[in-house]
C-alpha cells in the first residue's frame, strides 16, 4: 500500500458569488478552522470566471491563520496571467498552489497557452522555483476525456514528472479503485502522496449530475438504495453519512496519507462524517 507521509487534512471551498453566500461561507470556514486542517483550497471557475473571487477569497482565508491553497486552470490562461496570478499570490504570503487543466465553457474552443496541467506545473516551478507546493489531480476511476486508463495514468506521470508534489483525487466511492491506482503509482516509482478526495451525499439528484459531468462512478447498489429513499432527504443523508464514513475509514485503515473534503460550502456533512471516525476531537 501507500507510503506514509505527513498527515494531510484539507478542505474545499468555492468563491461566494453573493453577500449572503459570503456571509455563509466566513461561517462554515470558522467551524472548520476549528480542526486545524492543514489547508483550505479554493476552486477557480470554469474559464477563469470566478478568477478575482477566488483571489479576494484566498487571501482572506490565509489572513486568518490556516494555509489557502488557490486552484490555477490552465484555460483562458496565459503565461502573462499566470506569471502575474503567482506574483499577487507570493506578496501574500499564499504558498499552495492546486494545479488543473480545467474545463472549457461551454462556446470555447481552446484551452489557452497551456493545454495540460503539466505545461501549467513546469510553468510554475520556472517562475517560481520551489517557492510553491504543487497539488494535481488524479483520477483513480479514469478521467472521463481520457482515451483509455494506460493513456490517463501517463498523462498523471507527466505532471508529477513536471514538479508535483501532491495529488488530490476526484472523488469516488469504490475504495478499490483509490487502492489499485495507489498501487500503479508505488509500481512507476511515484511516491507523492495521493490524498482521497471525498465528497459528502446530501441530494441524491445533485450527485448524479455532479457524477455524470466528472467521470465519477456511484455503484448500482448505491444508486438503487439512493432513488429508493424518494423525496425523503432525511434517509439519503443518514445513508450518505454512513456510507461515506466507512469509505474514508477503510482508506485511512489502508493507508491513505489524509482526506480533502469537497464541501460545497457546507459544514455539517463533513462535520458530521469527521465526527463518526472520531476526528472532531
Amino acid at each position: 500500500m501507500q507510503l506514509q507521509h505527513s498527515p494531510l487534512f484539507s478542505f474545499e471551498f468555492y468563491p461566494p458569488k453573493t453577500e449572503e453566500g459570503a456571509v455563509n461561507l466566513q461561517a462554515v470556514h470558522n467551524k472548520l478552522a476549528a480542526l486545524n486542517p492543514d489547508f483550505f483550497s479554493v476552486t477557480f471557475g470554469a474559464g477563469g470566471s470566478t478568477r478575482d473571487k477566488t483571489f479576494d477569497t484566498v487571501v482572506d482565508i490565509q489572513s486568518k491563520g490556516i494555509s489557502a491553497a488557490p486552484h490555477l486552470s490552465c484555460v483562458a490562461s496565459t503565461k502573462e496571467n499566470i506569471r502575474a496570478i503567482l506574483k499577487d499570490y507570493q506578496q501574500h504570503g499564499i504558498a499552495k498552489i492546486v494545479a488543473l487543466r480545467g474545463d472549457l465553457p461551454s462556446g470555447m474552443m481552446s484551452v489557452g497557452e497551456f493545454r495540460y496541467a503539466n505545461e501549467l506545473v513546469e510553468f510554475i516551478r520556472l517562475e517560481t522555483g520551489d517557492y510553491f507546493d504543487i497539488h494535481v489531480a488524479a483520477y483513480p476511476e479514469v478521467h472521463p476525456q481520457a482515451a483509455n486508463s494506460v493513456e490517463d495514468f501517463k498523462n498523471f506521470k507527466r505532471k508529477v514528472a513536471a514538479g508535483a508534489d501532491s495529488a488530490i483525487t476526484q472523488y469516488f466511492y469504490n475504495a478499490e479503485a483509490y487502492f489499485y491506482f495507489v498501487d500503479m503509482c508505488e509500481k512507476n516509482g511515484i511516491t507523492i502522496p495521493i490524498v482521497p478526495g471525498i465528497m459528502p451525499i446530501t441530494q441524491y439528484v445533485q450527485l448524479f449530475r455532479f457524477s455524470e459531468m466528472c467521470g465519477a462512478d456511484i455503484p448500482r447498489w448505491m444508486r438503487k438504495r439512493l432513488e429508493g429513499f424518494g423525496d425523503d432527504k432525511a434517509a439519503v443523508q443518514a445513508f450518505g453519512l454512513d456510507v461515506v464514513s466507512r469509505l474514508c475509514q477503510r482508506l485511512l485503515d489502508g493507508g491513505a496519507p489524509s482526506l480533502h473534503f469537497y464541501t460545497m460550502n457546507q459544514s455539517a456533512p463533513t462535520l458530521a462524517i469527521l465526527d463518526n471516525l472520531q476526528l472532531t476531537s
